[in-house]
């Protein structure tokens, strides 16, 4: 296992951190924020940023310094159909989903490819049906202050945020389910911290302390409050314009975070519960090819391959197509079988004549696979 407590100190660990792939809401280099984690002295390091293409770099910034990389992501949630996408469905919050293993790996790139591709409405949003399809090997995260169950305590509507505690603690299982607390001294943190609290003792959770992480250091707050007004379209002199507020949302020390929690010791003690659960392992430099379904009536996918090569060749070169391109393609089909590349052959067909097929423009093929004639066959070039 990566992660050990060492005899029975309980060590806080940061599990969000947000980097340079939140475009313009963190100016946190990947390197950087690993190297601070690495300085700082700590064992294990989170990743929540707004999208999954960071993780890759992340976890390999993480190896090379020694720290556990536990992987997550801050998705945005929708508290009804993320598909409604008109004014009555604007509202959308913030959740904090972990990785304990490739299951759950799969599951997050899922729900945030569902989010992007299905849910977008000024934001990528999910809703609870797709977390209950996806949650497994998931842990969650009630959020910070824009989650939706501190939202709504601080409307006043506490029943309501039970409600939702409750929805997502049967989701996620009693034992995956946290309440989020964070202090960066906001004062809509500082009255919502012992409400969560309360609530996270109605219904049975555990609570967490987090640090959400922007830039490195204090100092770069303003570098910070410039990347905001970009993303924003807004100046420094809006008076209305987004803003963090305070310069609080730097790479804090374990004695920053338990001085800061002093009251709720047990909120740091949960982190590193929470990094113990969270174990994966990439493997690096094999081939993973999606699985091509082809058609029924071929007995094989290097079947259904030559079919269409040899369709193909007839209609690139007629009835009398001569034997030395035969030949020719007799010798490509065997190596690309060979090397295991049938499927790729067809997974490019498939997007290459669906585009075709939907007009539009396709290249005439580059590099040197343009030179097949199995894939000038199958209009793979041209």
């Amino acid at each position: 296992m990566w992660y050990t407590i060492i005899g029975d100190i309980m060590e806080w660990v940061n599990l969000y951190l947000q980097t340079e792939y939140s475009l313009l809401a963190s100016s946190f280099k990947v390197a950087s924020a690993v190297k601070a984690a690495k300085k700082a002295g700590m064992k294990a390091l989170g990743i929540a940023d707004n999208a999954m293409y960071g993780v890759i770099k992340f976890y390999k910034e993480c190896l090379k310094e020694g720290i556990k990389p536990i992987i997550g992501c801050e998705v945005y949630t929708s508290p009804m159909d993320a598909t409604i996408k008109n004014n009555s469905n604007r509202e959308r919050n913030h959740l904090i989903l972990l990785c304990k293993n490739m299951t759950g790996y799969k599951n997050l790139c899922k729900i945030v490819s569902y989010g992007y591709i299905e849910g977008m409405y000024t934001k990528p949003r999910v809703d609870n049906s797709i977390l209950q399809k996806y949650h497994e090997g998931l842990i969650c995260l009630s959020a910070c202050i824009q989650g939706i169950i501190p939202q709504r305590l601080l409307q006043g509507k506490d029943e309501e945020a039970k409600q939702q505690a409750l929805i997502l603690q049967h989701i996620f299982g009693k034992e995956d389910f946290y309440i989020e607390v964070q202090n960066h001294g906001l004062r809509d943190q500082i009255i919502v911290l012992p409400k969560l609290v309360h609530l996270a003792k109605k219904i049975g959770a555990k609570i967490v302390a987090t640090n959400d992480c922007h830039y490195l250091e204090k100092e770069d707050y303003d570098v910070h409050e410039i990347a905001l007004c970009l993303q924003t379209q807004s100046k420094l002199s809006d008076t209305k314009r987004l803003s963090f507020r305070v310069n609080e949302f730097y790479v804090k020390s374990e004695a920053e975070m338990r001085e800061l929690f002093k009251k709720y010791p047990e909120a740091c003690d949960t982190t590193e519960e929470i990094a113990t659960k969270c174990n994966i392992e990439f493997e690096f430099g094999k081939i993973k090819l999606p699985y091509y379904q082809i058609p029924e009536g071929y007995k094989s996918h290097l079947d259904f391959f030559k079919h269409l090569c040899n369709q193909g060749m007839i209609e690139r070169y007629g009835e009398n197509c001569p034997k030395e391109n035969w030949d020719r393609l007799e010798y490509e089909i065997s190596i690309i079988s060979k090397m295991g590349y049938v499927d790729y052959y067809l997974i490019v067909w498939d997007f290459i004549n669906y585009a075709r097929k939907q007009n539009f423009f396709v290249g005439p093929g580059r590099g040197s696979g343009a030179g097949s004639i199995a894939a000038y066959a199958i209009k793979i070039t041209s």
